[in-house]
């Protein structure tokens, strides 16, 4: 009974499903377990947006009396925390909007919304306040919940949270393409020179193509879910995870130059071939960092279901998250500040501080976001955490590219000359790259 309880529970969206196509059964035994647990939520926008059941057993529906409330997120948070205490029939009599299941396929219209806000949908029925329950068939049902397009019609499955999101990774990819058409075979080259840039830039560059493979995963999961409200899960999965790996990478990047840089720079042994630190210490921070940004990062995931790989800061996870990557932010930042400081050479104080912007842009743009989020409306809150922060992070990408492509003195460094990257050059090599 427990597990076909638990199946019910998943089967009709009972844990706040954020899907816009829901399919599954309405069970009494789920609606009388939990009956403050919404079947769905979905931000409504416009005067004409619509709630579309389809039922196959109408006459269970008839009998136990179905139904769907509606209330807005608002209202309902309200009705929670009232100091009057409530009775469960009296909390669902309260609802904005109420349908009455007894049909094979019927729509509720939710118009007149001053602007996109979120909306709850619970299932009730006669024995959802009731003490005595006798097992009944569930309701198979699906469940589609559509806004208004830009001509007025009820087919758009995105939510207002969601709307902008398809357009902007076509766009991204777009913009990748085109950026691997100009600079692909140049950079392609460099690499395989294996000049004193080769390890980092191969680091860098796979780190930038499982940036894009995440988006254009995206966008493949957001064309599919924009026909049918499902989407396609794996992909959108598949996407998370180049996204995962990709900041695990360049966390790893980044905070292996750092302390090589201050490694090399105690150790002040410049004779040495170039090559990653291998000191105890230094590893056994690295490895221990990114284990806890992976941990975090997957923790997330589990959080927050919607395919997103960047989610505001509600849940414990991403408040952890947020907390490292600003201790991650600080820490690199003191380290090359300490590096500035006593640096005499000018180059290699720009070279230094252009790269403590990229780190810090890179850490620090999405607690940023998070924090700058909350004075927006919560429908834009998602939006602009995800576009803002894959936005920082190509830009400080592009900032990596150039500084190490476009600047002979990256080999130059002194302090990077002992403990940094796995390559062997002099320190008077002078040819010069371009991106």
């Amino acid at each position: 009974m427990r597990w076909r309880l638990l199946w019910l529970l998943c089967a009709a969206g009972w844990w706040g499903a954020a899907g816009k196509t829901l399919r599954g059964g309405f069970a009494s035994a789920a609606a009388r377990l939990e009956p403050w647990r919404p079947v769905a939520r979905f931000q409504f926008h416009g005067d004409h947006a619509v709630l579309c059941v389809r039922i196959k057993n109408v006459a269970v529906a008839v009998t136990k009396e179905a139904r769907l409330h509606l209330f807005q997120a608002q209202e309902w948070q309200k009705l929670q925390n009232s100091v009057q205490d409530h009775s469960c029939t009296e909390k669902f009599s309260k609802a904005q909007l109420t349908m009455t299941v007894n049909h094979t396929e019927q729509n509720l219209t939710v118009s007149q919304i001053p602007y996109p806000e979120t909306w709850y949908v619970f299932y009730v029925d006669k024995f959802t306040c009731e003490e005595n329950y006798s097992e009944t068939e569930d309701i198979q049902f699906e469940m589609v919940l559509l806004n208004p397009d830009a001509e007025g019609n009820p087919l758009n499955h995105f939510s207002a949270g969601e709307s902008g999101l398809h357009e902007f990774f076509f766009l991204l990819v777009l913009a990748y393409f085109v950026t691997a058409c100009i600079y692909a075979q140049s950079l392609w080259q460099t690499i395989k020179k294996r000049g004193p840039m080769h390890t980092v830039l191969k680091v860098l560059t796979i780190a930038l193509l499982l940036q894009a493979g995440s988006a254009f995963a995206n966008y493949l999961h957001f064309s599919s879910y924009s026909r049918d409200g499902i989407g396609a899960p794996f992909i959108g999965s598949l996407a998370e995870l180049c996204d995962i790996v990709s900041q695990i990478q360049m966390l790893y990047l980044l905070l292996s130059l750092c302390m090589g840089w201050t490694i090399g720079r105690m150790k002040k042994s410049h004779g040495r071939p170039l090559q990653w630190d291998s000191s105890p210490t230094s590893t056994g921070i690295a490895v221990v960092v990114v284990v806890t940004q992976s941990f975090l990062l997957i923790w997330e995931q589990f959080e927050d279901t919607n395919h997103h790989s960047y989610h505001s800061h509600h849940g414990l996870a991403s408040g952890l998250l947020i907390g490292l990557r600003v201790c991650l932010a600080l820490s690199l930042a003191a380290g090359l500040y300490q590096i500035i400081t006593v640096e005499r050479s000018t180059l290699k104080r720009e070279f230094y501080i252009t790269f403590a912007k990229a780190c810090i842009l890179w850490f620090l743009c999405h607690p940023c976001l998070a924090t700058i989020s909350v004075i927006f409306r919560e429908y834009q809150r998602e939006k602009i955490i995800t576009i803002g922060v894959i936005l920082c992070q190509c830009i400080s990408m592009v900032i990596l590219y150039r500084l190490f492509l476009s600047h002979s003195l990256y080999w130059e460094v002194s302090s990077l000359s002992s403990v940094t990257l796995p390559l062997t050059v002099s320190s008077g090599h002078k040819n010069r790259h371009h991106f």
